[in-house]
């Protein structure tokens, strides 16, 4: 009994987590953070003091992204140069805050103006992340190979090009480094040949986060959303 209660804190800490998270997005919009004229670190600065002021977040788990134009063609792991937000640009960030010891993982894509394509580029990220989260629900032994490629088609089939080289990974508690698995299978990609519902080697649930990398290169845009998979108000 103890275990199973364990295990239901756990998932509604990750889940409180990512409702701050989401808080924390919607207030960057409503104060107008991503507007024309402001750069990207100066957008990520104003993001952590407003973390800091909304749930006295002193840390986030993971660099800080707000990417715009051209530069949301590049995955997380690349650095390009700052960039200021322009006229009817989009924009995506990746929130990594750490809440009361929980890590929390939100991505999410906005636009600034009113071009079609990038609207249809926005609105796709998140069809994407729904088709892939209902066939995760519908496929009771998939791994996060075959999770990975799934994505990909669903972007295809969408008209895009899958962006990044994982679409997703473990969460849990702060650090995330003390995850146990080895290093492959704690991501939804390529190599991750594990069943994504197991548990760890501490005997711990596995809790997932699904990420959606979607880039138009012609254009030079990308969009990009992710969120807990498998607990929370958006799992099956």
């Amino acid at each position: 009994m103890a275990v199973e209660t364990d295990e239901e804190v756990r998932a509604q800490q990750l889940i409180a987590a990512e409702a701050r998270a989401v808080e924390l997005f919607d207030a960057v919009v409503a104060r107008g953070i991503l507007r024309p004229g402001v750069s990207e670190r100066a957008a990520s600065d104003t993001v952590r003091d407003l973390a800091a002021d909304m749930f006295d977040v002193d840390r986030f788990w993971h660099k800080r992204i707000v990417r715009a134009g051209p530069n949301t063609l590049h995955p997380y792991s690349e650095n390009p140069p700052d960039r200021d937000i322009a006229e009817d640009d989009i924009v995506f960030l990746d929130l990594g805050p750490v809440l009361e010891q929980w890590e929390a993982d939100l991505g999410r894509t906005y636009v600034v103006g009113d071009d079609a394509r990038k609207h249809a580029l926005a609105a796709s990220v998140q069809t994407v992340w729904d088709g892939a989260r209902d066939h995760f629900a519908a496929t009771e032994d998939i791994t996060g190979e075959q999770l990975y490629d799934h994505v990909c088609r669903l972007a295809a089939d969408a008209g895009w090009e899958f962006g990044g080289s994982i679409a997703g990974h473990l969460v849990g508690q702060f650090p995330h480094k003390h995850i146990s698995g080895s290093e492959v299978g704690s991501y939804i990609a390529p190599g991750s040949r594990e069943p994504m519902r197991r548990r760890d080697r501490a005997g711990l649930t596995c809790h997932w986060i699904l990420e959606v990398h979607l880039v138009d290169r012609d254009v030079g845009i990308g969009g990009f959303f992710e969120q807990l998979l498998d607990i929370g108000p958006n799992a099956r």
